[in-house]
């Protein structure tokens, strides 16, 4: 069906409303509108067409506007307890400022509940200069209009974001993959903590099974939707439809993951006392790599590098690092300083403080590209023990939190 069609049929056009869910209250909290039409068996996607530049702006402007229209006006005699989500081309929002869209929401929205509208847009396919997009959605929040950033990934602009300041961002776990570590579990790490940095919810969409759910559950998402939970309607549905049976999931994801949370917390103390009793018995200093070698030995089926910093970051000692299942001297890393790696005098302080060994986070080692943590302990006045902890003991233990 061509754009023509398209136009002359919009008399056909019926919208829908596709529910989200809250993880808080387990309820429908929004709707997502989009439009339908089908003629002569044709049914043509109205939400890839107003991003189809061979189609003149025009027609792709008023299509989107129908869309609203005809969504607000039957949303209108609704109950008043959930917020409308409103997606737009930002490059077709930005033509008039904004002005046009609007109006078509201040037609049937009063003023003291614009709260309740969410302008979805896209940054990564805006091809106009951003600062106009910018006010565009800057002057739409003055008036309480919430900003939602759809389609958030790895080819989002993340300092675009940032400027923007969004309520929401939307993330399709469909086209992310999500089982698997890497840039996609990184990706997931930034956006987390970019939401938590400006004040956003995260929305996971695509949700097609209760694995997926789990999953947005346990990456920080507030906010629901997918078929899994409720598909697409031509109109709303009760707001406490699924709340019993998704209360019963998350207590599901919740017994599950404190499981996980104690069985992680007893391996990594018992490796804990395992990697304290070698460093107790041996002693190791930066001046005797016999004692480094003897360590490493002993750890063998724990480590593959361990070292020794002064609390400045300075190595004081060689590496001593397991190559083809032999250990390895390498003096050439004496004096490199790693004061510049993330939270490493952070580390340093509360081990002084403390007097007490810190697992980092799971990371990504440098040389190896493995999976890895570090064990770190203070073993005299200003000498700190590090040990690097084997990918393949990590994963034989599940110790990757």
């Amino acid at each position: 069906m061509d754009a023509i069609e398209v136009l002359t049929n919009l008399d056909k056009l019926e919208v829908c409303f596709q529910p989200i869910f809250s993880a808080d209250e387990h309820v429908v909290i929004a709707y997502e509108i989009s439009g339908k039409l089908i003629v002569d068996n044709k049914q043509p996607n109205l939400n890839s067409f107003a991003f189809d530049e061979d189609i003149p702006e025009e027609y792709r402007v008023e299509v989107t506007h129908k869309i609203w229209d005809l969504a607000l006006s039957q949303l209108k005699g609704e109950a008043k307890d959930f917020d409308i989500y409103l997606p737009c081309n930002a490059n077709l929002l930005v033509l008039d400022y904004g002005e046009s869209y609007f109006d078509i929401i201040k037609k049937y929205i009063p003023e003291d509940e614009l709260e309740r509208i969410v302008v979805v847009v896209s940054e990564h396919d805006f091809k106009g200069a951003f600062k106009e997009l910018n006010n565009v959605l800057r002057y739409f929040r003055t008036y309480g209009i919430k900003i939602a950033i759809n389609q958030v990934g790895s080819e989002s602009h993340l300092d675009y974001i940032n400027m923007l300041s969004p309520n929401i961002l939307k993330l399709n776990i469909a086209k992310l993959s999500y089982e698997s570590w890497g840039v996609e579990n990184d990706l997931f790490t930034s956006l987390s903590t970019m939401a938590r940095r400006i004040g956003a919810n995260m929305l996971f969409e695509g949700i097609d099974s209760v694995h997926q759910l789990q999953f947005a559950w346990k990456n920080g998402g507030r906010y629901y939707q997918g078929k899994y939970l409720a598909d697409v309607h031509t109109a709303t549905i009760p707001r406490d439809q699924l709340k019993e049976s998704f209360k019963e999931k998350c207590k599901q994801f919740i017994s599950a993951e404190k499981r996980l949370l104690e069985e992680n917390y007893k391996e990594l103390k018992s490796l804990q006392s395992i990697l304290e009793k070698s460093i107790h018995l041996i002693k190791p200093t930066s001046d005797d790599t016999n004692q480094l070698l003897a360590l490493a030995e002993a750890l063998d089926d724990y480590s593959f590098r361990l070292y020794i910093c002064d609390e400045e970051g300075f190595q004081t000692s060689p590496n001593i690092m397991r190559v083809n299942d032999k250990w390895h001297i390498q003096k050439e890393a004496i004096n490199k300083n790693w004061s510049w790696r993330p939270y490493f005098l952070k580390t340093i302080i509360t081990m002084r403080n403390n007097q007490s060994g810190v697992f980092s986070d799971v990371y990504s080692d440098i040389d190896t590209g493995e999976m890895t943590r570090t064990f770190s302990l203070p073993i005299n006045a200003n000498g700190y023990l590090f040990i690097d902890i084997s990918y393949e003991y990590l994963f034989k233990h599940n110790i990757f939190r």
